[in-house]
């Protein structure tokens, strides 16, 4: 059977970079995410992936910030089962599966319609899942969200590639419409952006990327409804254990080097 052609450029084409690496990962020994579902697409894409150079050490990362995304989620939905997900970006991220939400919970995925057309012929539908086909700086496709329960908003490697001025009239937007709830994302540092534009993966894509956020307070300034929560430890030390040693050599910098600790972080926020 032939496998399903994928026709993706820029920013677009660099989630097929995250979803190989969880899928490498997902097939090591006492695998952190067990994501079948993108080992399973891999195989299914008619892609080569090998042009991206995503190695093991870049799959165990990705694995490792998606799974510490999944647990918060998880958390969230375990103190408000009526909540919603909005998950921003989605790509062919496979987190309502990995999540596997409780009925009362609606989850929306919001992503290009090319991007959101593979995923209907990839992955199987569930109850009470909704996919939104836009991209997320357009500002109509909100009305389809419900405006009265809590909700928890995901943005996985997302805001990079988004313009400044973009990014934060979509955080107006976002806290505006919703009825409350905490927003979740990866943010980089200037420098950060600089070390992304040298990875083999974006080269290869093409991909550009522009909003560096050097201080989470900065968005409180901006969106003055968002309350900082903090920062989301993610590197455990039985995970970084796995890791290659330049890989675990770069962990102990970032953790020493203020400069280094800002290059990419997971924060939080309330609203």
């Amino acid at each position: 059977m032939a496998g399903e052609k994928v026709d993706l450029i820029g920013a677009k084409e660099t989630l097929l970079m995250s979803l190989y690496g969880k899928a490498l990962e997902s097939r090591l020994p006492h695998s952190l995410l067990q994501d079948r579902f993108a080992d399973e697409v891999v195989r299914r894409i008619d892609y080569d992936f090998s042009r991206l150079k995503v190695d093991g050490n870049l799959g165990l990362g990705f694995a490792i910030r998606a799974k510490t995304l999944d647990v918060c989620v998880a958390d969230f939905l375990a103190r408000y089962p009526d909540a919603i997900v909005l998950h921003l970006g989605c790509g062919l991220d496979t987190r309502i599966f990995r999540v596997d939400p409780p009925q009362g919970v609606d989850w929306f995925d919001v992503d290009y319609p090319e991007v959101i057309g593979l995923r209907h012929r990839l992955y199987p539908s569930r109850e009470c899942y909704h996919s939104i086909a836009s991209s997320v700086t357009e500002p109509a496709w909100l009305a389809e969200v419900p405006r009265n329960r809590p909700a928890i908003v995901v943005a996985e490697g997302l805001t990079p590639y988004l313009a400044a001025d973009e990014g934060l009239l979509l955080l107006a937007r976002l806290v505006s419409h919703l009825a409350g709830g905490e927003l979740m994302f990866d943010a980089y540092s200037r420098f950060g952006l600089k070390l992304m534009r040298l990875n083999p993966a974006i080269k290869a894509t093409g991909a550009e990327v522009h909003w560096a956020i050097e201080d989470p307070r900065e968005l409180e300034r901006a969106v003055p409804k968002l309350r900082f929560i903090g920062e989301i430890p993610s590197y455990k030390p039985e995970q970084g254990a796995r890791l290659g040693w330049s890989a675990r050599l770069f962990v102990g910098l970032w953790k020493l080097i203020p400069a280094m600790r800002k290059v990419g972080r997971l924060l939080r926020y309330r609203f």
